[in-house]
Protein backbone atom coordinates (compact mmCIF):
# COMPACT_ATOMS: atom_id res chain seq x y z
CA UNK A 1 0.00 0.00 0.00
CA UNK A 2 1.65 3.20 -1.20
CA UNK A 3 0.53 6.71 -2.14
CA UNK A 4 1.49 7.04 -5.81
CA UNK A 5 0.10 10.48 -6.63
CA UNK A 6 -1.14 13.39 -4.56
CA UNK A 7 -3.07 16.46 -5.73
CA UNK A 8 -3.69 19.34 -3.33
CA UNK A 9 -6.02 22.28 -3.91
CA UNK A 10 -6.54 25.18 -1.54
CA UNK A 11 -5.09 23.62 1.63
CA UNK A 12 -3.85 26.60 3.65
CA UNK A 13 -1.16 28.33 1.55
CA UNK A 14 -0.96 25.48 -1.00
CA UNK A 15 -3.34 26.64 -3.73
CA UNK A 16 -2.48 24.03 -6.33
CA UNK A 17 0.18 21.31 -6.14
CA UNK A 18 0.74 17.81 -7.48
CA UNK A 19 3.49 15.37 -6.50
CA UNK A 20 4.43 11.76 -7.19
CA UNK A 21 5.96 10.44 -3.98
CA UNK A 22 8.53 7.66 -3.62
CA UNK A 23 8.84 5.24 -0.74
CA UNK A 24 11.01 7.63 1.27
CA UNK A 25 10.10 11.31 0.98
CA UNK A 26 12.02 14.22 2.49
CA UNK A 27 10.26 17.59 2.66
CA UNK A 28 12.14 20.72 3.64
CA UNK A 29 11.40 24.42 3.82
CA UNK A 30 11.37 27.35 6.21
CA UNK A 31 8.74 27.70 8.91
CA UNK A 32 5.45 28.79 7.35
CA UNK A 33 6.48 27.62 3.88
CA UNK A 34 3.77 24.94 3.67
CA UNK A 35 5.66 21.74 4.43
CA UNK A 36 3.38 20.88 7.36
CA UNK A 37 0.40 21.70 5.15
CA UNK A 38 1.61 19.08 2.68
CA UNK A 39 1.64 16.48 5.45
CA UNK A 40 -1.73 17.77 6.64
CA UNK A 41 -3.17 17.21 3.15
CA UNK A 42 -2.01 13.56 3.18
CA UNK A 43 -3.53 13.17 6.65
CA UNK A 44 -6.82 14.63 5.39
CA UNK A 45 -6.80 12.14 2.50
CA UNK A 46 -6.53 9.22 4.94
CA UNK A 47 -8.50 10.47 7.94
CA UNK A 48 -10.92 13.14 6.63
CA UNK A 49 -9.68 15.39 9.42
CA UNK A 50 -6.69 17.54 10.34
CA UNK A 51 -4.05 16.88 12.98
CA UNK A 52 -3.56 20.63 13.44
CA UNK A 53 -7.10 21.94 14.07
CA UNK A 54 -10.66 20.82 14.68
CA UNK A 55 -12.02 23.75 12.67
CA UNK A 56 -12.12 22.82 8.97
CA UNK A 57 -12.52 26.47 7.99
CA UNK A 58 -8.98 27.12 9.25
CA UNK A 59 -7.55 24.60 6.76
CA UNK A 60 -9.19 26.09 3.66
CA UNK A 61 -7.17 28.78 1.90
CA UNK A 62 -8.59 32.14 2.93
CA UNK A 63 -9.36 33.13 -0.67
CA UNK A 64 -11.57 30.12 -1.40
CA UNK A 65 -14.70 28.38 -0.09
CA UNK A 66 -13.49 24.79 -0.22
CA UNK A 67 -10.47 22.50 -0.37
CA UNK A 68 -9.87 19.31 -2.34
CA UNK A 69 -7.29 16.57 -1.81
CA UNK A 70 -7.09 13.58 -4.14
CA UNK A 71 -4.67 10.75 -4.67
CA UNK A 72 -3.92 7.36 -6.11
CA UNK A 73 -3.06 4.56 -3.70
CA UNK A 74 -1.51 1.29 -4.82
CA UNK A 75 -3.02 -1.51 -2.74
CA UNK A 76 -1.14 -4.64 -1.69
CA UNK A 77 -2.61 -6.53 -4.68
CA UNK A 78 -1.20 -3.91 -7.09
CA UNK A 79 -4.58 -2.34 -7.89
CA UNK A 80 -4.80 1.46 -7.87
CA UNK A 81 -7.49 3.04 -5.71
CA UNK A 82 -8.51 6.61 -6.46
CA UNK A 83 -9.33 8.67 -3.36
CA UNK A 84 -10.76 12.16 -3.15
CA UNK A 85 -12.11 14.41 -0.44
CA UNK A 86 -13.71 17.85 -0.58
CA UNK A 87 -14.26 20.07 2.44
CA UNK A 88 -16.40 23.16 2.59
CA UNK A 89 -16.89 25.01 5.81
CA UNK A 90 -19.80 22.73 6.69
CA UNK A 91 -19.72 19.60 4.51
CA UNK A 92 -17.36 16.77 3.69
CA UNK A 93 -17.68 14.72 0.50
CA UNK A 94 -15.63 11.52 0.08
CA UNK A 95 -15.02 9.69 -3.19
CA UNK A 96 -13.39 6.29 -3.61
CA UNK A 97 -13.05 5.25 -7.24
CA UNK A 98 -16.47 5.98 -8.75
CA UNK A 99 -18.36 5.84 -5.45
CA UNK A 100 -19.35 9.25 -4.08
CA UNK A 101 -21.24 7.96 -1.04
CA UNK A 102 -18.30 6.76 1.02
CA UNK A 103 -17.75 7.06 4.76
CA UNK A 104 -14.72 8.21 6.70
CA UNK A 105 -14.07 4.63 7.74
CA UNK A 106 -13.84 3.60 4.06
CA UNK A 107 -11.22 6.28 3.51
CA UNK A 108 -9.25 5.19 6.57
CA UNK A 109 -9.23 1.56 5.41
CA UNK A 110 -7.97 2.60 1.97
CA UNK A 111 -5.07 4.72 3.27
CA UNK A 112 -3.95 3.99 6.86
CA UNK A 113 -2.06 7.00 8.22
CA UNK A 114 0.32 7.01 11.18
CA UNK A 115 1.41 10.41 12.48
CA UNK A 116 4.47 11.42 14.47
CA UNK A 117 4.72 15.10 15.39
CA UNK A 118 5.89 17.34 18.26
CA UNK A 119 2.84 16.48 20.40
CA UNK A 120 3.22 12.72 19.96
CA UNK A 121 4.74 12.35 23.43
CA UNK A 122 1.22 13.01 24.78
CA UNK A 123 0.54 9.36 23.98
CA UNK A 124 2.31 8.60 27.26
CA UNK A 125 2.00 11.98 28.96
CA UNK A 126 -1.61 12.87 28.14
CA UNK A 127 -5.07 11.60 28.97
CA UNK A 128 -6.30 8.04 28.58
CA UNK A 129 -8.39 8.89 25.49
CA UNK A 130 -5.20 9.28 23.43
CA UNK A 131 -4.06 5.78 24.37
CA UNK A 132 -7.47 4.26 23.63
CA UNK A 133 -7.33 5.87 20.18
CA UNK A 134 -3.87 4.36 19.70
CA UNK A 135 -5.12 0.83 20.44
CA UNK A 136 -8.30 1.29 18.44
CA UNK A 137 -6.44 2.57 15.36
CA UNK A 138 -4.49 -0.68 15.28
CA UNK A 139 -7.58 -2.82 15.78
CA UNK A 140 -9.57 -0.86 13.21
CA UNK A 141 -6.98 -1.55 10.52
CA UNK A 142 -6.34 -5.21 11.19
CA UNK A 143 -9.50 -6.70 12.73
CA UNK A 144 -12.67 -6.85 10.64
CA UNK A 145 -14.96 -7.28 13.67
CA UNK A 146 -13.65 -4.38 15.72
CA UNK A 147 -15.57 -1.48 14.16
CA UNK A 148 -19.02 -3.05 14.58
CA UNK A 149 -18.27 -4.07 18.18
CA UNK A 150 -16.93 -0.60 19.00
CA UNK A 151 -19.96 1.08 17.44
CA UNK A 152 -22.41 -1.20 19.24
CA UNK A 153 -20.71 -0.53 22.56
CA UNK A 154 -20.79 3.25 22.00
CA UNK A 155 -24.46 3.15 20.95
CA UNK A 156 -25.43 1.06 23.98
CA UNK A 157 -23.45 3.31 26.31
CA UNK A 158 -25.26 6.37 24.95
CA UNK A 159 -28.63 4.67 25.55
CA UNK A 160 -27.70 3.75 29.11
CA UNK A 161 -26.45 7.27 29.85
CA UNK A 162 -29.68 8.74 28.43
CA UNK A 163 -31.68 6.56 30.84
CA UNK A 164 -29.46 7.65 33.73
CA UNK A 165 -30.06 11.32 32.90
CA UNK A 166 -33.83 10.80 32.60
CA UNK A 167 -33.83 8.70 35.81
CA UNK A 168 -36.39 6.38 34.18
CA UNK A 169 -34.49 3.22 35.04
CA UNK A 170 -37.09 0.49 34.60
CA UNK A 171 -35.42 -0.70 31.38
CA UNK A 172 -31.84 -0.21 32.47
CA UNK A 173 -31.32 -3.94 33.09
CA UNK A 174 -31.78 -4.61 29.36
CA UNK A 175 -29.12 -2.05 28.47
CA UNK A 176 -26.83 -3.32 31.23
CA UNK A 177 -26.84 -6.82 29.76
CA UNK A 178 -26.18 -5.51 26.25
CA UNK A 179 -23.43 -3.20 27.50
CA UNK A 180 -21.70 -6.10 29.25
CA UNK A 181 -21.81 -8.22 26.09
CA UNK A 182 -20.07 -5.61 23.95
CA UNK A 183 -17.77 -4.54 26.78
CA UNK A 184 -16.38 -8.06 27.11
CA UNK A 185 -15.83 -8.38 23.35
CA UNK A 186 -14.14 -5.00 23.10
CA UNK A 187 -11.95 -5.62 26.13
CA UNK A 188 -10.76 -8.99 24.82
CA UNK A 189 -9.80 -7.42 21.49
CA UNK A 190 -7.89 -4.57 23.15
CA UNK A 191 -6.06 -6.85 25.57
CA UNK A 192 -5.09 -9.24 22.76
CA UNK A 193 -3.90 -6.36 20.62
CA UNK A 194 -1.53 -5.02 23.27
CA UNK A 195 -0.25 -8.54 23.88
CA UNK A 196 0.54 -8.94 20.16
CA UNK A 197 2.07 -5.46 19.97
CA UNK A 198 4.39 -5.89 22.95
CA UNK A 199 7.14 -8.04 21.33
CA UNK A 200 7.58 -5.53 18.49
CA UNK A 201 7.65 -2.66 20.97
CA UNK A 202 10.24 -4.35 23.19
CA UNK A 203 12.44 -5.07 20.18
CA UNK A 204 12.26 -1.41 19.09
CA UNK A 205 13.13 -0.33 22.61
CA UNK A 206 16.26 -2.47 22.50
CA UNK A 207 17.14 -0.79 19.21
CA UNK A 208 16.57 2.80 20.38
CA UNK A 209 17.05 2.79 24.15
CA UNK A 210 19.20 1.38 26.89
CA UNK A 211 16.33 0.79 29.29
CA UNK A 212 15.54 -2.44 31.07
CA UNK A 213 12.43 -3.86 32.73
CA UNK A 214 9.96 -2.20 30.34
CA UNK A 215 6.41 -3.52 30.37
CA UNK A 216 2.94 -2.64 29.09
CA UNK A 217 -0.03 -3.08 31.42
CA UNK A 218 -3.57 -3.07 30.03
CA UNK A 219 -6.26 -1.39 32.16
CA UNK A 220 -9.75 -2.48 31.05
CA UNK A 221 -11.66 0.45 32.59
CA UNK A 222 -12.83 -1.30 35.72
CA UNK A 223 -11.39 -3.59 38.36
CA UNK A 224 -10.60 -6.72 36.35
CA UNK A 225 -11.22 -8.82 39.45
CA UNK A 226 -14.84 -7.66 39.55
CA UNK A 227 -17.76 -8.92 37.49
CA UNK A 228 -18.71 -6.02 35.21
CA UNK A 229 -22.47 -6.60 35.41
CA UNK A 230 -22.32 -6.75 39.20
CA UNK A 231 -20.25 -3.56 39.19
CA UNK A 232 -22.89 -1.76 37.07
CA UNK A 233 -25.54 -2.74 39.63
CA UNK A 234 -23.29 -1.66 42.48
CA UNK A 235 -22.53 1.70 40.90
CA UNK A 236 -26.10 2.50 39.83
CA UNK A 237 -26.69 5.10 42.53
CA UNK A 238 -23.43 6.86 41.71
CA UNK A 239 -24.14 6.67 37.97
CA UNK A 240 -27.57 8.24 38.56
CA UNK A 241 -26.01 11.02 40.62
CA UNK A 242 -23.46 11.91 37.91
CA UNK A 243 -25.69 11.09 34.94
CA UNK A 244 -23.28 8.80 33.14
CA UNK A 245 -21.68 5.34 33.43
CA UNK A 246 -18.57 5.46 35.61
CA UNK A 247 -16.81 2.29 34.49
CA UNK A 248 -16.33 0.35 31.28
CA UNK A 249 -14.18 0.15 28.13
CA UNK A 250 -14.80 3.87 27.53
CA UNK A 251 -12.38 4.32 30.45
CA UNK A 252 -9.83 1.70 29.40
CA UNK A 253 -6.15 2.60 29.24
CA UNK A 254 -2.68 1.14 29.27
CA UNK A 255 0.34 1.97 31.40
CA UNK A 256 3.92 1.86 30.20
CA UNK A 257 6.15 0.86 33.07
CA UNK A 258 9.93 1.14 33.48
CA UNK A 259 11.34 -0.60 36.56
CA UNK A 260 7.76 -0.88 37.87
CA UNK A 261 7.28 2.89 37.66
CA UNK A 262 5.21 4.89 35.18
CA UNK A 263 7.52 5.72 32.29
CA UNK A 264 6.37 9.36 32.14
CA UNK A 265 7.49 9.80 35.78
CA UNK A 266 10.76 7.92 35.40
CA UNK A 267 12.43 8.68 32.05
CA UNK A 268 13.74 11.87 30.44
CA UNK A 269 11.74 13.79 27.82
CA UNK A 270 14.08 12.49 25.12
CA UNK A 271 13.61 8.91 26.26
CA UNK A 272 9.85 9.43 26.43
CA UNK A 273 9.84 10.47 22.77
CA UNK A 274 11.85 7.37 21.82
CA UNK A 275 9.37 5.19 23.71
CA UNK A 276 6.51 6.78 21.76
CA UNK A 277 8.37 6.22 18.48
CA UNK A 278 8.95 2.59 19.49
CA UNK A 279 5.22 2.15 20.10
CA UNK A 280 4.17 3.75 16.82
CA UNK A 281 6.69 1.83 14.72
CA UNK A 282 5.63 -1.39 16.49
CA UNK A 283 2.06 -0.65 15.48
CA UNK A 284 3.10 -0.40 11.82
CA UNK A 285 5.10 -3.63 12.05
CA UNK A 286 2.19 -5.53 13.59
CA UNK A 287 -0.25 -4.13 11.02
CA UNK A 288 1.96 -5.31 8.19
CA UNK A 289 2.29 -8.80 9.71
CA UNK A 290 -1.39 -9.32 10.51
CA UNK A 291 -3.07 -7.71 7.51
CA UNK A 292 -0.42 -7.11 4.81
CA UNK A 293 -1.35 -3.41 4.95
CA UNK A 294 1.42 -0.83 4.83
CA UNK A 295 0.51 2.37 6.61
CA UNK A 296 1.87 5.69 5.42
CA UNK A 297 3.96 7.38 8.12
CA UNK A 298 3.99 11.18 8.43
CA UNK A 299 6.71 12.77 10.55
CA UNK A 300 6.27 16.50 11.05
CA UNK A 301 9.35 18.43 12.18
CA UNK A 302 11.88 15.65 12.65
CA UNK A 303 14.39 17.81 14.54
CA UNK A 304 11.80 18.63 17.21
CA UNK A 305 11.51 14.92 17.97
CA UNK A 306 15.12 13.72 18.03
CA UNK A 307 18.71 14.91 18.39
CA UNK A 308 21.05 14.18 15.48
CA UNK A 309 22.39 10.92 16.95
CA UNK A 310 18.98 9.36 17.57
CA UNK A 311 17.68 10.88 14.33
CA UNK A 312 20.17 8.86 12.28
CA UNK A 313 19.34 5.67 14.17
CA UNK A 314 15.63 6.26 13.68
CA UNK A 315 15.91 7.04 9.95
CA UNK A 316 18.06 3.97 9.39
CA UNK A 317 15.43 1.86 11.12
CA UNK A 318 12.65 3.36 8.99
CA UNK A 319 14.52 2.61 5.77
CA UNK A 320 14.97 -1.00 6.81
CA UNK A 321 11.22 -1.33 7.40
CA UNK A 322 10.56 -0.52 3.71
CA UNK A 323 7.38 1.44 4.32
CA UNK A 324 6.28 4.74 2.82
CA UNK A 325 7.45 7.71 4.85
CA UNK A 326 7.04 11.48 4.57
CA UNK A 327 9.37 13.52 6.80
CA UNK A 328 9.57 17.30 7.14
CA UNK A 329 12.42 19.45 8.42
CA UNK A 330 13.59 23.04 8.03
CA UNK A 331 16.93 22.33 6.35
CA UNK A 332 17.93 19.58 3.95
CA UNK A 333 21.08 18.75 5.93
CA UNK A 334 18.92 17.82 8.92
CA UNK A 335 18.18 14.51 7.17
CA UNK A 336 21.81 13.44 7.50
CA UNK A 337 23.24 10.93 5.02
CA UNK A 338 19.92 9.53 3.80
CA UNK A 339 19.69 11.60 0.63
CA UNK A 340 21.44 8.83 -1.31
CA UNK A 341 18.71 6.28 -0.63
CA UNK A 342 17.63 4.66 -3.91
CA UNK A 343 13.87 5.03 -3.43
CA UNK A 344 13.96 8.65 -2.35
CA UNK A 345 12.24 11.87 -3.36
CA UNK A 346 13.20 15.28 -2.00
CA UNK A 347 10.67 18.11 -2.09
CA UNK A 348 11.38 21.75 -1.37
CA UNK A 349 8.44 23.89 -0.20
CA UNK A 350 8.45 27.68 -0.37
CA UNK A 351 5.44 30.02 -0.13
CA UNK A 352 3.07 27.11 -0.73
CA UNK A 353 4.90 25.98 -3.89
CA UNK A 354 6.24 22.41 -3.95
CA UNK A 355 9.22 21.60 -6.14
CA UNK A 356 10.97 18.27 -6.55
CA UNK A 357 14.59 18.92 -5.59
Amino acid sequence: MCLQKLDIYRVRNIVNASIRPATFNLIYGQNGSGKSSLLEAIFILGRASSFRTNNVRNIINENFADLVVSGQVEQENGILTHLGIQFTGKECEIHINQNSKCKRSDLAYALPIQLIHPKSYQLLDGGSGIRREFIDWGLFNQNDTFLSIWRNYKKTLLQRNAILKSRLIKQIAVWDNELVTYAKQLTILRAQYLEELSPFFYENCRYFLNLKNISIKFLPGWDSESDFLALLHQDLEKDLRYGFTQHGPHRSDFSLMVNNKLAKDFVSRGQLKLLVLSLKIAQIQLLRLRSSKMACILIDDLTAELDIFNRNIFLDHLINLKIQVFISATELNEFGDFQSHQSLQVFHVEHGKIQQA
